[in-house]
């Protein structure tokens, strides 16, 4: 039986202890359509005709991803998985292997979205776990260890303003009380701004197990994602193999002067926020130019809000990277100085800065035998693939830009993430895609580095 879209044929039935990687094929066509069925939960912003042509903002912990996260566990529990909650709402599911009082191996990423997010950030790496235990399923496969897939609750931070905060509770990065006690970034129609646990428990995800590696050890944790950027499709290249993430730091700056009369107040008599704030945003963005990193303002707002009085009160995000820790911290050091100066000596009677940092996540190196099995799967899986790329590898060894779940789990098990091409580079954005051709690509590799994580614990005496 041909599978879509990869060369090959499906393994033949019967349990098996040895795992004949070559033979396991992912089905591109039910990858899909398991991606579109989820995607029905959240869906927004529609850009074409065709079903499946919108967005999607199923933002953390609404009724949307409630929605989604009871669909994940039918699906699971299908496919002979046990399946835990623990307090920050992440969703286990473990499909046992012949040594199934050891750890597992957790293929994770997660299902929130943006608010004009796209269908393939996260949604695409739990799917794919979800794919990949489809294909032990049909094909009887008894591994060595057990294997599962982990959606992390708010890994976007778009609604709990705290990017992978959940997976960061796990690794015992992030205090459990600190998590749920995130506001959410916009009030709702009642007005009150809800905390991460009462929308929990409204949802009725507040599980029981407790949010740690030490109630939930991970053998290795692999995480397939798009790439969000436009390397790969450039370089007419199909695969990423992702050996670290670059480091980043998130903050909430805030601006402090005087609201008086717009018509009435020279400006050598100005505290005007909205205007040190500005050029605060500015001045980062030089900075982080002049240091090759990147510098980033998302969200900005001010008080009290009319157009003829000055703001006495501006608050805008700083979202700072650099692959290196020590250039992050210079950026940070000159933003820091340079903030200090701006507001004090370039806004007339000046302004006060206020810094709170939301998230510190250093550079990140992934496991070196987790990187060994995606390169050895993403060779075999490009082999059968056609040639597009003018130095002939279709692979490639990345650095990720953005933050991932991977960053905490990384902390605490072997951990890497495999990248899929994305169409001009574009993600977050309801436009966001990754051909059918190149999801299963992804998921073909990922499969391949599972079974041969596995086999190596094997190999090694992990079970003995």
């Amino acid at each position: 039986m041909a599978t879509d879209g990869i060369n090959g044929i499906n393994g033949v039935n019967g349990t098996r202890s040895k795992h004949d990687i070559a033979a396991l094929k992912v089905s591109q066509s039910r990858l899909l359509d398991a991606i579109h069925t989820g995607c029905k939960f959240g869906a927004a912003h529609r850009y074409g005709d065709d079903p499946t042509e919108t967005g999607m903002a199923r933002l953390s912990l609404n009724d949307a991803d409630k929605q989604v996260r009871d669909w994940f566990t039918k699906t699971a529990e299908s496919l002979g998985c046990s399946t835990t909650v623990d307090q920050m709402g992440n969703q286990f599911a473990v499909r046992p292997g012949k040594n199934a009082t050891q750890p597992p191996i957790m293929i994770g990423s997660h299902l929130d979205t943006q608010p004009t997010g796209g269908r393939y950030d996260g949604i695409l790496g739990v799917n794919a776990g979800l794919e990949v235990l489809k294909v032990l399923h049909e094909n009887n496969v008894e591994t060595e260890g057990s294997i599962g897939v982990v959606n992390w609750t708010n890994e976007e931070g778009a609604r709990f303003p705290m990017m992978a905060v959940s997976s960061g509770v796990w690794a015992e990065a992030v205090p459990l009380e600190t998590a749920w006690n995130l506001p959410e970034v916009s009030a709702g129609e009642d007005g009150q701004r809800k905390t991460m646990k009462q929308e929990l428990e409204r949802i009725g995800y507040l599980g029981s197990q407790p949010a740690s590696y030490k109630a939930f050890p991970i053998a290795a944790h692999f995480e397939l994602h798009i790439e969000q950027g436009p390397i790969l499709e450039a370089e007419k290249r199909r695969v990423g193999v992702v050996k670290g993430v670059q480091a980043f730091k998130w903050f909430e700056v805030t601006v402090r002067g005087r609201d008086t009369h717009a018509g009435t107040t020279p400006f050598s008599a100005r505290m005007d926020s909205m205007l040190c704030a500005a050029k605060l945003i500015v001045e980062s963005n030089a900075i982080a130019k002049k240091l090759g990193g990147l510098a980033t303002t998302g969200i900005l707002n001010q008080q009290p809000g009319s157009i003829n009085t000055m703001a006495h009160t501006v608050t805008f995000t700083l979202d700072i990277r650099h692959v290196e820790d020590a250039k992050l911290s210079e950026i940070e050091q000159a933003c820091r100085s340079e903030f200090a100066r701006i507001a004090e000596k370039e806004s007339e009677k000046g302004c006060k800065v206020e810094w709170k940092e939301l998230v510190d996540s250093p550079a990140v190196n992934f496991h070196p035998d987790c990187i060994a099995v995606v390169e050895e799967s993403a060779k075999d899986v490009c082999e059968g693939l056609p040639m597009t790329a003018e130095d002939g590898q279709l692979w490639k060894h990345m650095i990720s830009g953005a933050g991932h779940d991977s960053c905490y789990t990384n902390r605490r098990c072997p951990t890497s993430m495999i990248f899929s091409v994305t169409k001009d580079g574009v993600s977050h954005n309801p436009q966001e895609y990754c051909s059918p051709e190149d999801c299963a690509v992804g998921v073909q590799v990922l499969l391949g580095a599972v079974l041969r994580y596995d086999q190596r614990r094997a190999e090694r005496g992990d079970f003995a």
